[in-house]
């Protein structure tokens, strides 16, 4: 007879031992893929600039994600399988065929427990931390698996191509930018950022979106100089301003010659009397032309991210906006461009306005239809678009198709509006009701 082989010996534990082994292997590859790929770059990024060698490579292995995955889901798999085989063939030898399926459930509940929801849970809670321990492991296993990656990424794009899909290897899946606004907006809708602090690191980020047109002040309501004046006159005028710089037309407001600073026109003509020992009357012989500045144009398609640079390169505070024409559109400053990241910027000078959004009883909002639509959904959060217009008006009248007259009521993207004033072409005021 030959001899009886024992159930439980060398060979059993050195199996148990494999599998306990093989399951470790896992869960370092399952929290590995979660913390690499649930890690911030940007608190990486501050980690490797205070000498971290493991955020350092984290952010290195992590550039290219398709190689990463495809890397640690070989690895995971191979120890998944292999793990899930031993057992099987332990259990089919303590209890026969009816072993696999009881192998199957155990392994199931180990892998669910702890090789998957154990490390990827702690991943997540230390998503940093871990995916700087594991770094320098992976890219180590990275540079093993860098032929059988390479093969399988070429298999999957010929498929995808099949189907008509093309992939960018170098291609991020979120932009930072979006990134960005994605977690600001939620941190808003969880109550953990402020209102006013997302609206300033959003209109930061949007300033490159955005063009001077969009923000611009309206050629109709710029105030000029008449250089035909007389100069006392144009000093009462400057004066009676509440703004420092005003360009100056001659003949007609297309034609710009130059742009008056009040300190500057004030200090050249108290010099022109203090010189020449004149009566304030010789003021009449003041060339105006003296101080104008010359003016600095730029077209309306600038966006306002260059526009601030170009503002602070040349120095100066000011800028007429032209069409594609040559023809005057309007004016920015560099506080006009400021002023869509901090707020509304007033000062002594300013006069007081009455506040631009006015509630009703009847759950009406009265507001000026040259509101732009950024300002009102700044004050508003309401969900209106701005592709095909800049200002509230624009909006109506684009989606009305027409010039509404005042008392007509339209509908549309959740929102009544009525004409309340219109001034020849100008939709001057609106009434606006949440559906």
């Amino acid at each position: 007879m030959e001899p009886i082989t024992p159930i439980i010996d060398n060979a059993f534990w050195i199996t148990i031992a494999g599998i306990f082994l093989l399951l470790v292997l896992s869960a370092f590859f399952s929290g590995s893929e979660t913390a690499l790929t649930a890690a911030s770059r940007g608190k990486l990024r501050a980690q490797a600039d205070k000498g971290s060698h493991g955020a350092e490579q984290a952010l290195a292995i992590t550039e290219d994600n398709e190689r990463l995955i495809g890397s640690v889901l070989l690895g995971n798999n191979l120890v998944n399988i292999l793990a899930t085989s031993l057992t099987t063939a332990l259990f089919t030898r303590l209890l026969g065929e009816s072993g696999v399926a009881l192998a199957t459930l155990v392994m199931t509940v180990l892998v669910l427990i702890f090789a998957e929801v154990l490390p990827k849970t702690y991943a997540i809670t230390n998503a940093e931390t871990a995916a700087a321990r594991v770094a320098p492991v992976i890219r180590i296993i990275i540079g093993v698996f860098a032929p059988i990656v390479s093969l399988v990424r070429w298999l999957v794009r010929r498929v995808l191509h099949v189907f008509g899909v093309e992939t960018d290897p170098d291609s991020h899946i979120l932009a930072v930018r979006e990134e960005i606004a994605g977690a600001l907006n939620l941190g808003h809708s969880e109550g953990l950022v402020q209102k006013e602090d997302r609206d300033r690191i959003l209109g930061a980020l949007d300033l490159s979106d955005r063009t001077v047109e969009e923000i611009m002040l309206h050629r109709s309501d710029i105030e000029m100089i008449d250089a035909n004046l007389p100069p006392l006159e144009i000093l009462n005028k400057c004066l009676e301003s509440n703004h420092t710089r005003l360009p100056v037309f001659k003949d007609e407001p297309e034609n710009i010659i130059g742009v008056i600073h009040a300190k500057d026109l004030a200090r050249a003509m108290y010099q022109f009397i203090s010189l020449s020992d004149a009566r304030l009357s010789e003021l009449n012989k003041f060339d105006i032309n003296a101080v104008a500045m010359e003016p600095y144009f730029i077209p309306d398609t600038t966006n306002l991210d260059d526009q601030m640079r170009e503002f602070l390169r040349r120095r100066t505070h000011f800028a007429l906006v032209v069409d594609e024409y040559g023809s005057l559109e309007g004016l920015i400053t560099l506080e006009d461009i400021l002023e869509e990241i901090v707020g509304e910027i007033t000062d002594e000078f300013d006069p007081d306005q009455p506040d631009i959004i006015q509630p009703q009883d009847d759950g009406t909002y009265v507001i000026d239809g040259a509101m732009t639509l950024r300002d009102l959904k700044r004050a508003t959060e309401w969900n209106l678009p701005d592709d095909e217009a800049n200002t509230i008006a624009g909006l109506v009248i684009h989606e009305a198709q027409m010039i509404p007259t005042v008392g007509q009521v339209f509908s549309f993207h959740g929102f009544r509006f009525e004409v309340a004033k219109r001034e020849a072409n100008r939709i001057i005021e609106l009434r606006i009701k949440p559906l």
